[in-house]
């Protein structure tokens, strides 16, 4: 091992430690048997925790792999993120408050439980989380991957990617099944000055070493690579402006009701804390910037790369010190720890509640149950990583799609009376089909349209339609109506 990994897996494992410490450290004066103060931070949480908090499910490792990877290989349409998250952002500046006052009310922890409320059906709730698990488990096995490449490339090849996976579920379990969602913000807190820090020094440094600057760097990309700077982007696989639109409008909607996007709205101790993070919010994605503008630097310095997900971590680990590059990494794996903890936490919460806790004899145990399946689930997750890691990475190209069938189940159910539960059932399961369908056939999108979009239009359409033949209004205890006028005049 030569000198170089020694420094940087030393700085590694340092922070690890201090990771799973800090995590456990959250616990201290807090309520451990009740199950709100685990999956919901005991709906506690300030301004600063939920900002560290649902930066870290929004900057997670596919900023730094993906998004230079997008970048290198396509160009412009990696400009999707950035979109998508400030419409998420500007939307959820309404919708968060709703959500919270909703729950709040109704002592609701999760999506699945918004579910089961709205329609009075524990079986919908229930079919919902195992839907909502399957669409979950590829986010964490590609944070886990992600966790993997990150260490393996910052050892400078002495660590295997399979210790890598092994580290990530070992420290991620760790803190999150004894702390849940507030040892996930205390986490955060380290990620994100990590993330800050880190991010600017390499903006910074990286262009200088290799072309006197950004501006250089710049002005060779527009007078060498144009085409990366205009979209559709470049290479046979490159999306157009419509694709663009499309999936900024849809993941932008959906990020709201996003199932960890909903335990960060939950964990919030008032809506003001949610109306505030909205707007500090996107002023943070600036950072994404930084991955992508790199990504289109390693074109020149490392043409041809086999895994273009490496574009940026090459050029750290190609021309910063031992000491930077093991820092970054840090960064790096915080950024699969802290998303993959909430995305474990928020499956166990909804078995936990919906799956196996509504028997009146399970009941008394939801919360151990929560984290039976929070352990269970990352333990799944990472043995298909081993055994067959193409099948969960394979179903997270319909992931964000198919949660984006969820939107009239969770959202807008809570703001039309009469729609029924034959009706949601059925729409929902019509549009998670079509996109399926269109997904496993290559039309993806489909004449330029994102297939999560076209899944959407089907499902509220048979929604709508099975609901007005079979009609029922819901009891107004059941609605968001009041919450969205307290929302709008900016009470709470």
């Amino acid at each position: 091992m030569n000198s170089n990994a020694v420094v940087s897996i030393g700085l590694f494992a340092v922070f690890m430690v201090g990771t799973i410490v800090l995590g456990l450290l959250s616990l201290r004066g807090r309520d451990r048997a009740n199950l709100a103060e685990w999956s919901v931070g005991g709906r506690s949480l300030g301004v600063v925790l939920i900002f560290v908090l649902m930066a870290g499910e929004t900057y997670t490792s596919f900023s730094y792999l993906g998004a230079a990877g997008w970048s290198y290989d396509y160009g412009m349409p990696v400009f999707y993120l950035p979109a998508y998250l400030a419409i998420g952002f500007a939307v959820g500046y309404v919708i968060g408050p709703v959500l919270w006052h909703y729950a709040h009310r109704n002592n609701l922890h999760n999506i699945t439980d918004i579910t089961a409320f709205r329609f009075n059906s524990p079986w919908f709730g229930a079919a919902v989380a195992i839907l909502t698990t399957v669409f979950l488990l590829p986010y964490i096995q590609l944070q886990i991957t992600g966790m993997g490449v990150v260490v393996s490339t910052i050892s400078y090849g002495t660590i295997g990617l399979g210790t890598g996976y092994v580290i990530a579920f070992v420290v991620t379990e760790a803190f999150i099944i004894f702390s849940g969602l507030r040892g996930s913000a205390w986490v955060s807190i380290l990620k994100d000055s990590l993330v800050i820090i880190t991010l600017l020094a390499v903006f910074i440094y990286v262009p200088v070493h290799y072309f006197g600057g950004i501006g250089p760097m710049l002005d060779r990309l527009v007078a060498e690579r144009p085409q990366w700077l205009v979209l559709p982007g470049q290479g046979k696989e490159s999306l157009g402006m419509l694709w663009f639109a499309t999936t900024g409008l849809l993941n932008g909607v959906v990020y709201t009701i996003f199932p960890t996007t909903v335990a960060g709205y939950l964990g919030a101790k008032n809506p003001g804390v949610l109306r505030r993070n909205a707007i500090i919010m996107p002023f943070y994605q600036v950072l994404l910037f930084v991955p992508i503008l790199l990504g289109l630097a390693a074109v020149f310095v490392v043409p041809g790369l086999s895994d273009s997900n490496l574009a940026m971590f090459e050029l750290v680990v190609d021309s910063m010190p031992a000491w930077v590059v093991g820092l970054v990494g840090v960064a790096g794996a915080l950024s699969s720890i802290v998303p993959m903890a909430v995305f474990m936490l928020v499956i166990g919460t909804m078995w936990g509640r919906s799956v196996l806790g509504v028997h009146p004899r399970t009941a008394p145990r939801q919360k151990q149950l929560s984290q039976l399946v929070t352990f269970l689930v990352g333990l799944v997750a990472l043995l298909f990583t081993f055994i067959s890691p193409s099948t969960l990475v394979q179903l997270s190209v319909l992931s964000y799609q198919g949660l984006a069938q969820l939107l009239p189940v969770v959202l807008i159910s809570l703001l039309w009376k009469r729609m029924t539960v034959a009706g949601a059932a059925s729409g929902l399961a019509l549009g998670v089909i079509v996109v399926a369908v269109l997904v496993s056939t290559g039309n993806d999108p489909w004449l330029g349209i994102n297939a999560g979009l076209i899944g959407l239009v089907v499902n509220i359409a048979v929604n709508v339609v099975v609901s007005l033949l079979r009609p029922s209004t819901a009891p107004a205890e059941r609605l968001a109506v009041d919450e969205l006028a307290e929302a709008r005049s900016g009470r709470g």
